[in-house]
C-alpha cells in the first residue's frame, strides 16, 4: 500500500466523480452514445516534440519524439478503453509525460483495431505489429523498450508480453501498467467487494467490464484475452498500479501473485482511496503524482539511468493558479468519459 491515507483532494475528487457517474453517466455509458458520437478538440503537440502519424496496412500509430534528442529509448503506449475506445487526446498527454519521464525517450502509440468491428485478436495483432516495427523499422533494442498500458491497455501490455515469450521473441525491458484490466473472466474477490466504492464501475453491470464485445466467440479464460491466467516465467521486471476502490483491483493483485511465483522482479502499488486510472489526474491531485514519479523511478532501473542532481533538489511548485476541486473533478470526469467511452 503505497499511501496510508487518502489526500483531501483525493477523496473530493472521488466522491464528486462518483456523484457524477451516478446521476449523468450510466445511461449513456450503456447505450454507447457517447462513443458514437467522441466530441474531442484538436490535439497541439507541445514545443520541443516532434509528432507523426505512422500508417501500416490496416494500423494508425502516433510516434512522439523529443526534437534533437536520441536516447535509444521508447516506450510502447497501449491506451484502455476497454477494447472498444480508440485513442484520444488523455494519451497524446500521458505520451508527453512518459517521454519526460524516461529523460528524453520516444513513444509510439498505436490507435489498435477495436470492437465490435474487430473483435479479438485484432488488438493484439496490432500491438504485435507496433513492437516489430519498433524492433524492425526502427531498430530499438529490446532491453530498451517498456511496455506500458492503462486498463484494458496494461491488460493487452501483458497478454502481448505473454504472445512475445511464447513465440520465442524478445521480451522488452520492462512492463508498467495502470489499473489493468487482466480477467475478462470477471472473477475477482474485489469485483463484489468494491461494487459499491467504485466511482466509475461500481453499481452497474452496463457497462464495458461485462459482456465484453472484444472476446467474440473466443474463450474468455485464453491468455492473449485474460493474461491473468498466462505463465509469466522469464518476464522482464513489471511495475503495476492500481486504487483500491476499484472493482479491478483483484485483476492487479492476482497477476501481482503470480509474478512473484513465477520469480519476476515486480512492483504491486495499492493506492488508498483511489480510483480507475487515477493517474489521469497527472499533476492535479497528490496520489496521481507520486504515482508518476513511481512509474519514473521504475523507467529509471530498467532504463539504468543515473541521475546526479547538484545540490539540495527542491521541488517547484506553481503558486499562480489555483484549481478548485470541481474544476480537478470535471477535468478527471472528461478525461474519464474519454476513455471509458472512446
Amino acid at each position: 500500500m503505497r499511501r496510508k491515507k487518502v489526500s483531501v483532494m483525493g477523496n473530493l475528487v472521488r466522491d464528486m466523480m462518483q456523484n457524477v457517474m451516478e446521476t449523468s453517466f450510466k445511461q449513456p455509458i450503456q447505450t454507447g452514445e457517447l462513443r458514437k458520437n467522441p466530441v474531442e478538440p484538436a490535439w497541439v503537440c507541445p514545443a520541443g516534440y516532434e509528432y507523426e502519424i505512422i500508417e501500416k496496412c490496416n494500423l494508425k500509430m502516433e510516434y512522439l519524439r523529443p526534437v534533437g534528442v536520441v536516447t535509444g529509448r521508447v516506450i510502447l503506449q497501449l491506451h484502455g478503453g476497454g477494447y472498444i475506445g480508440p485513442m484520444k487526446n488523455i494519451y497524446r498527454r500521458f505520451a508527453v509525460r512518459y517521454s519526460k519521464i524516461s529523460y528524453g525517450g520516444d513513444v509510439l502509440t498505436p490507435d489498435y483495431r477495436v470492437a465490435p468491428e474487430d473483435p479479438y485478436p485484432a488488438a493484439l495483432q496490432d500491438a504485435v505489429s507496433a513492437y516489430q516495427w519498433l524492433l524492425q523499422e526502427k531498430g530499438y533494442a529490446p532491453e530498451n523498450i517498456v511496455i506500458a498500458g492503462d486498463s484494458a491497455g496494461g491488460g493487452l501490455g501483458l497478454a502481448l508480453g505473454l504472445y512475445l515469450k511464447d513465440n520465442h521473441l524478445p521480451l522488452p525491458g520492462g512492463f508498467l501498467t495502470m489499473s489493468a484490466w487482466t480477467d475478462l473472466t470477471n472473477s475477482g474477490e474485489s469485483y463484489q467487494a468494491n461494487y459499491e466504492l467504485d466511482p466509475l464501475f461500481g453499481n452497474s453491470t452496463h457497462n464495458m467490464l461485462y459482456n465484453s464485445t472484444y472476446i467474440g466467440e473466443a474463450d474468455p479464460t485464453e491468455p492473449y484475452i485474460s493474461p491473468l491466467f498466462g505463465d509469466f516465467v522469464g518476464f522482464p521486471p513489471v511495475l503495476m498500479q492500481v486504487g483500491n476502490y476499484e472493482v479491478l483491483l483483484s485483476d492487479t493483485l492476482m497477476v501481482g501473485e503470480k509474478l512473484k511465483k513465477a520469480a519476476v522482479k515486480c512492483r504491486i502499488s495499492v493506492f488508498e482511496g483511489m480510483f480507475h486510472v487515477f493517474q489521469m489526474g497527472l499533476d492535479l491531485i497528490p496520489e496521481s503524482r507520486e504515482a508518476w514519479e513511481e512509474a519514473e523511478e521504475f523507467l529509471r532501473v530498467v532504463y539504468h539511468i543515473n541521475v546526479k542532481p547538484e545540490g539540495k533538489v527542491v521541488r517547484k511548485v506553481k503558486t499562480g493558479q489555483k484549481h478548485s476541486a470541481r474544476d480537478i473533478t470535471g477535468f478527471l470526469i472528461a478525461m474519464m468519459k474519454k476513455e471509458l467511452n472512446g
